[in-house]
């Protein structure tokens, strides 16, 4: 359940992976205006540089690499001298079908949608446990749902939702919050960069629903300040997991159809 108290991110050390772009760069912004002291990550030098204030830390590497990981905390201890929060947003999408993804794809999918995160709270949580802080993890209403024209990225997504649980009963004791995000149909540059065939046609005109990627910040931002467990953006998300949990097999047969 969540605190009704606000836990303001003003002066916290907050890290915020794929901060280069899209709900990265809209959570940079948000945390820039609450007076977060930010390390940020990205591969794109440039396009981090334009999101990046002149007193933020911003690193350039890839983050499916341990060294680059062991890095950003070290760097960020080295300038900060501490840890507050932990935000794992950076990911890899796919859409090719389950039966012809190539492995080498649905290996590099995971590298930075699974293991990129779980090594990145292993590295943080010696200090987040100091500061009694907050591990966000990023995944999709694809980790609640599996979408057929993602399977390998709903997937991903679903052990990046399993992992968080287990790591909220770990850090739990210790006084760290650890909040899990799923979001839906976000208006980003997502299926530009997915590789694989293109989605269905439905998909893409569902674009005109989806939510922005600003919003999507802002209710992140949010479930940090009041310390939830879980948040679904938008709310509406809500009713498409409840009817997977309750009807599975309906909501499996409508998404076949997409």
């Amino acid at each position: 359940m969540a605190s009704t108290d606000l836990h303001s991110v003003s002066n916290k050390v907050v890290i915020v992976t794929g901060a280069s772009e899209g709900v990265g760069a809209h959570l940079a912004a948000a945390l820039q205006k609450r007076g977060a002291l930010l390390s940020l990550i990205a591969r794109n030098r440039d396009k981090l540089l334009s999101v990046a204030r002149s007193e933020d830390l911003a690193i350039f590497g890839d983050l499916t690499v341990e060294s680059v990981r062991a890095e950003l905390i070290a760097k960020t201890l080295e300038r900060w001298g501490r840890i507050d929060v932990l935000i794992n947003n950076a990911g890899r999408g796919s859409y090719y079908s389950a039966c012809t993804t190539p492995m080498d794809e649905a290996r590099a999918v995971f590298e930075l949608n699974f293991f990129a995160p779980l090594d990145l709270v292993r590295l943080a949580a010696p200090h987040v446990r100091q500061t009694r802080g907050t591990v966000v993890n990023i995944s999709s209403i694809a980790g609640q749902i599996s979408l057929p024209w993602l399977p390998v990225y709903s997937a991903s997504k679903f052990a990046l939702a399993a992992i968080t649980s287990a790591q909220r009963s770990e850090l739990r004791r210790d006084g760290v919050n650890v909040m899990g995000v799923f979001p839906g149909y976000v208006d980003t540059d997502f299926q530009a960069h997915a590789v694989g065939p293109r989605p269905p046609a439905r998909v893409v005109q569902g674009r005109r629903f989806a939510v922005s990627a600003q919003d999507c910040a802002n209710a992140i931002v949010e479930g940090i300040e009041h310390r939830k467990r879980l948040v679904v953006t938008p709310r509406a998300g809500w009713a498409l997991v409840w009817a997977n949990r309750l009807l599975p097999g309906f909501v499996e047969s409508r998404m076949e159809r997409v």
